[in-house]
């Protein structure tokens, strides 16, 4: 399993949303291009101070995310 602690969310980098080690890369942005076709090769050439192991924490992290008990919607009567 991926090292977690690459994932950090602060308040004052990129809204609080969750980056990998503060770089100001979101965790989103990596989810994106990674949906989108690209391979960690190519991430991790055109964005070189990321490491692999940062890919396997942003996919570690939204599976982690994936894994909820259910989801509950408040509908008004």
């Amino acid at each position: 399993m991926a090292n977690l602690s690459r994932i950090t969310i602060d308040p004052s980098i990129c809204h609080g949303k969750p980056v990998i080690r503060g770089l100001r890369y979101p965790v989103e942005n990596i989810l994106e291009l990674l949906s989108s076709g690209m391979t960690t090769d190519e991430i991790l050439e055109d964005y070189e101070d990321l490491e692999r192991e940062d890919i396997y924490a942003v996919l570690s992290y939204a599976t982690r995310l994936s894994q909820i008990k259910r989801i509950e919607t408040n509908i008004a009567a």
